[in-house]
């Protein structure tokens, strides 16, 4: 009998669609030297993946990881729709399960997408009432996408009406040289300012003259001209 994992693979690969394939694969950046170098795309969209895992919540674990080891990344994303899912549903115990397994598994998590539609969901989730050392840990890693796994997890925090796991790390983060991570720090302190004006504007009075240039338009985004002019001109 095929394993699930395996049965998932062939049904993805049955939508496959080589001309959105070469479309992903140029918007992920996966040419030599790139930040998804070498990631596979086989060209099915977000909502067919996602149809596809809400039918598969009773998959195991151990089918998870096999499709999270996968080359393709419909196969990952795939996978992490799952798991967020699972998280959802799960009572207190499978949640914990899901968390060690998702921090274990996590170089399967190697893009951004990847990232940000999953990490909120579960990592961050849980955190809400645990203690929160692994995200400053992940924050100093050398690996890229342990440090957009740190703030992004915030996000959750930040809903929450939480922000001081999101400050501290955006403040580790300010001289991050990547991109990714000017542009996902940005992110969050915008969600912070949605909710806390007063907190956008402490940091901002604070920091605006250190951060990227992306990462402070980002921020931003949501500010009046004046208060943009303002802080652009810091």
């Amino acid at each position: 009998m095929s394993s699930t994992s395996f049965l998932i693979t062939k049904e993805l690969q049955s939508l496959a669609s080589p001309t959105k394939a070469k479309l992903l694969q140029g918007f992920f950046k996966t040419g030599k030297g790139q930040y998804g170098e070498g990631d596979k795309f086989l060209g099915v969209m977000v909502p067919v993946q996602r149809n596809i895992a809400k039918k598969l919540l009773d998959i195991d674990l151990s089918e998870v990881g096999k499709l999270l080891r996968s080359p393709y990344h419909e196969c990952r994303f795939t996978a992490l729709q799952i798991l967020v899912m699972k998280y959802k549903k799960g009572a207190e115990k499978e949640k914990k399960a899901i968390v060690t397994f998702y921090i274990k598994n996590r170089q399967a998590i190697n893009n951004w997408d990847l990232v940000d539609t999953s990490v909120p969901y579960i990592l961050g989730d849980w955190l809400l009432n645990e203690d929160r050392a692994v995200l400053y840990k992940l924050a100093g890693s050398k690996n890229l996408w342990d440090r957009r796994i740190a703030i992004i997890s915030t996000f959750a925090f930040i809903k929450a009406g939480q922000f001081e796991d999101s400050i501290k790390i955006a403040e580790l983060l300010l001289t991050d040289r990547h991109d990714l991570i000017h542009k996902a720090v940005g992110w969050m302190l915008r969600e912070i300012g949605k909710k806390s004006h007063q907190t956008l504007e402490q940091f901002l009075n604070q920091h605006a003259t250190r951060m990227p240039r992306t990462m402070l338009r980002y921020a931003i985004e949501k500010m009046s001209v004046e208060k943009k002019i303002k802080y652009m001109d810091k």
